[in-house]
């Protein structure tokens, strides 16, 4: 990615970034702000939910806060 981001957010799972500071991306991405969201893992050894089913609401989520990209870095 070589465009400007101004704020890039990282995760551990597919959900942390959005629990954590959800609120901020939203505010942020409605002035106007780019985000990028970039997930460590796939949530593999996750007890709540399948891999596919937590991709699914990660871009769901993503596109609601008006999240540029989203980023799997495994």
């Amino acid at each position: 990615m070589s465009e400007h981001v101004d704020i890039l957010a990282f995760g551990a799972h597919s959900d942390d970034v959005e629990i954590g500071m959800g609120g901020t991306i939203a505010k942020f991405t409605a002035q106007g702000k780019t985000a990028v969201i970039c997930d460590l893992t796939e949530a593999e050894l996750s007890s709540n939910g399948t891999v596919g089913n937590r991709k699914e609401e990660a871009a769901k989520a993503a596109r609601i806060l008006g999240v540029k990209e989203r980023i799997q870095l495994t």
